[in-house]
């Protein structure tokens, strides 16, 4: 097949540098994949999987009838997410040859390529399974884009349920499958109480967790392997319609990446843990830029010695009791005398441990430029091409302290959001062409950040694939401009 002269190889022919695809997916082929779980759980496991009575393999929203879906709830599942009217771009989602042969065509120079199927195994809650499935998803594609390397590189899923299993899981990947790159659940579903409301609480591994998963970002560190984050939340909470998927779908990858980078951060893992660099996938940077901005506007009223200042000793009673009575008389006199007796704890305040006052303490900031450092520092943000609020991340105007912040382009070739793969690369650079960011914006968003996030800690996450040259030399420079900087400061 010949490369066409779409737009995005030409936008690609008119850049000085590369673009990589820091969210591209695989269609899973379920009977290959069903073979493999096959040869390495057995057939046992393939009906096991087969049979979960709700499952992306068969939904069971359409085995209810509408009554039966407002009775239990049941969320409408995405139905036809992929992109079935161009039947090239269908078959090249589950085929690693035939993608590595239109990289071209999409603009591409790079993909790091994540699952479709596969996230939803990471949140299965039957522990034999969940491990047996991900093991298979990452024995079987390994294997499959072994041969293309040079311009593509696919996650391994880690399970997350308990520290062990994750590190068992990226010992194997990295020692035996010689993988770089991982996707990790945002959450683990826990269950509690039988009387509970919902019956299981959400652990996001940092913060209140069941389990000190300290040792699983420490062997990330060691393995040089950058964490990132990639689950779905559709179909929870407020995302429950029974009836409309586009209601559940807005915002949901969003509200899981909000959650784990914000317990990451006041967990205070990139303080214990620097070195590493996080990213948070297909939920644009919108949310993120309200969280930096939240993080210090809570700071500003909330840190340790700030929140000292609404403390309830400090009230003074006596004049609260005089003002009472001087400007509240309509309340009358009986239930102004019990001012200091019938009080809830909302509006009053309770009586706290000094040793709880500060929920900073995990972070170890001082200052918000700290706060400020160390988001910008260590976590990236996925954004599609066509969402014009990745121009955000960007904008030292609106972010505090002037913030850039690492968006990643992230094109999610494969699903529906992108329904023309040769639109892959001329998407993203509307952006320029609209006059929301500049071309040194744009280099940064498909080239200098993707580098940044996977090598940082990897220095040779790009060696022997296409872009190694070009990764180089701007590996190079930033090395330079950081030794000229030291030279001045000295």
């Amino acid at each position: 097949m010949k490369n066409g002269n779409s737009r995005s190889a030409e936008i690609r022919a008119r850049l000085s540098h590369p673009i990589i695809d820091s969210d591209a997916h695989i269609a899973e082929f379920e009977p290959a994949f069903f073979d493999f779980l096959k040869a390495t759980a057995g057939s046992e496991m393939v009906e096991r999987y087969k049979s979960l009575p709700d499952s992306p393999l068969h939904f069971r929203w359409y085995r209810l009838t509408p009554e039966q879906r407002r009775e239990l709830r049941a969320p409408r599942p995405i139905w036809w997410g992929h992109p079935s009217g161009q039947t090239l771009d269908r078959a090249t989602s589950s085929l690693p040859k035939l993608y590595h042969q239109r990289l071209d065509e999409m603009g591409l120079d790079f993909a790091v390529i994540y699952p479709s199927l596969g996230m939803s195994m990471l949140h299965l809650g039957d522990d034999e399974m969940r491990r047996a499935l991900c093991r298979t998803y990452n024995d079987m594609y390994a294997a499959l884009f072994r041969e293309y390397a040079d311009r593509m590189t696919p996650v391994a899923i880690i399970p997350m349920h308990t520290p062990d299993e994750a590190i068992a899981e990226v010992e194997h990947v990295v020692r035996d499958l010689k993988l770089k790159a991982i996707l990790m659940p945002s959450f683990a579903r826990r269950r509690i109480a039988p009387k509970s409301v919902q019956g299981f609480w959400l652990d996001n591994f940092c913060l209140d967790s069941e389990y000190d998963y300290d040792p699983v970002w420490q062997k990330c560190i060691e393995l040089k392997l950058a964490p990132t984050f990639h689950s779905p939340t559709s179909g929870m909470g407020f995302r429950g319609s029974i009836s409309n998927f586009v209601y559940n779908h807005i915002g949901h990858f969003a509200a899981s990446a909000e959650s784990i980078c914000k317990a990451l951060f006041i967990g205070g893992v990139p303080r214990r843990f620097p070195a590493l660099r996080f990213a948070f996938l297909e939920g644009g940077v919108a949310w993120a830029a309200a969280l930096l901005s939240d993080l210090i506007g809570h700071f500003e009223k909330r840190s340790g010695e700030a929140v000292r200042n609404f403390a309830p000793e400090k009230l003074d009673w006596p004049l609260m009791q005089r003002l009472f009575r001087q400007y509240g008389d309509g309340y009358g006199e009986a239930a102004l005398a019990r001012i200091g007796e019938d009080h809830s704890d909302l509006l009053w305040g309770t009586k706290e441990d000094p040793e709880n006052l500060d929920e900073f303490r995990r972070c170890g900031v001082e200052r918000e430029e700290d706060i400020v450092r160390m988001f910008t520092a260590s976590f990236f943000f996925g954004c599609e091409g066509d969402d014009k609020l990745t121009s955000l991340a960007f904008d030292t105007r609106k972010n505090p302290l002037g913030a850039r912040l690492g968006a990643l382009y992230s094109s999610d070739a494969g699903h529906f959001d992108l329904p023309d793969m040769r639109d892959a690369a001329h998407e993203a650079y509307e952006l320029v062409e609209d006059g929301l960011i500049g071309d040194n914006d744009f280099r940064d968003f498909v080239f200098v950040n993707p580098v940044r996030a996977k090598t940082d800690l990897n220095p040779d996450f790009f060696k022997g694939t296409r872009v190694e040259s070009e990764v180089a030399k701007l590996l190079a420079s930033a090395a330079s401009s950081v030794d000229a900087n030291q030279r001045q400061l000295r």
